[in-house]
């Protein structure tokens, strides 16, 4: 019997992740949807490919779920796709994907250990595949594990060569590119090159010009390139569209408490304290655990918190 990755590699030509000219369409049309954050039209297109593909529909839903929580902070699907994610199966590499989404989603709910447990067995499925989506979900993985000993001497540290394949993919993948583009931009961040994050983001808006999430990226990058007042123009706008769409949610708060540091370091301690004083709305302490770590700590940091 052929192993896994024999079976990757035999396919290298040509896409592990392949499907069929008709369902390949559907699918686009289901990230191109999920992308513009019209979740219910990206399931309904789902249900045409699960007919006929259930595996690869049962991961490519579970991605709208996981993106869904992104965007809007609805745990439940958080929580949902955790629990397909676990119960279904698909073939060859789409099986892979699943277990790696999965190990996210494990990680998002509070199960890190086992979270990071089942993304790197499904990642270094993908180690020695030739496919090139396959090594960009290799090297995201990888690239985390390479940053996380870069301080040992005598250490192989091939983060600049996982950061070019996810800059390919994340400009030529047609169904996972917004997969590849999020964590390649926060890579950049956390080096520092703000610059080559916003060129990221703004690559991806090009794509997906009505994506709130990525829309509230490309402020985080502008402010920390002290583009101060184009930051706070994005994310007021980001605030008030948050509160009418999903109500005081993670990121309309997430936009409240940018708000509250941008217009600190600008000078304008009067808007700053406006948007302070929304961080004491009793509506954030419920969500407060689900706040990003360093908005938080930078927050306390500049005692807006």
């Amino acid at each position: 019997m052929a192993t896994l990755l024999g079976a990757l590699n035999a396919f290298a030509d040509s896409s592990l992740f392949e499907l069929s000219r008709e369902l390949q369409s559907e699918a686009e049309r289901s990230v191109a949807f999920a992308l513009k954050a019209d979740y219910k039209k990206s399931y309904q297109v789902l249900e045409k490919i699960r007919a006929k593909n259930p595996g690869a529909a049962c991961v490519l839903r579970n991605v709208t779920r996981l993106s869904e929580f992104d965007d809007t902070g609805d745990t439940l699907a958080l929580e949902k796709a955790a629990k397909e994610l676990s119960e279904c199966a698909a073939e060859g590499a789409w099986d892979v994907l699943r277990a790696f989404e999965l190990g996210y989603a494990q990680t998002s709910l509070g199960n890190s250990i086992k979270g990071a447990l089942g993304t790197r067995s499904a990642a270094k499925k993908f180690e020695d595949s030739e496919d090139k989506d396959a090594r960009a979900f290799y090297s995201i993985y990888a690239y985390y594990i390479d940053d996380g000993l870069s301080f040992l001497p005598f250490v192989s540290d091939d983060r600049e060569a996982y950061l070019k394949i996810l800059e390919e993919r994340s400009a030529n993948s047609e169904l996972f590119w917004a997969l590849f583009a999020t964590p390649l931009a926060w890579m950049y961040y956390d080096k520092q090159e703000y610059g080559k994050a916003l060129n990221v983001v703004e690559r991806a808006l090009s794509k997906a010009p009505q994506n709130p999430v990525f829309w509230q990226m490309k402020a985080d990058m502008l402010y920390k390139l002290k583009k101060y007042t184009e930051a706070a123009k994005i994310y007021e706008k980001s605030a008030a569209e948050y509160l009418k769409r999903t109500g005081k949610s993670v990121r309309y708060f997430c936009a409240i408490g940018n708000l509250s540091r941008i217009y600190l370091d600008a000078g304008d301690f009067e808007k700053s304290k406006f948007y302070t004083e929304k961080l004491l709305d009793p509506d954030y302490k419920k969500i407060e655990n689900w706040m990003p770590e360093s908005l938080i700590k930078d927050l306390k940091k500049k005692d807006l918190l």
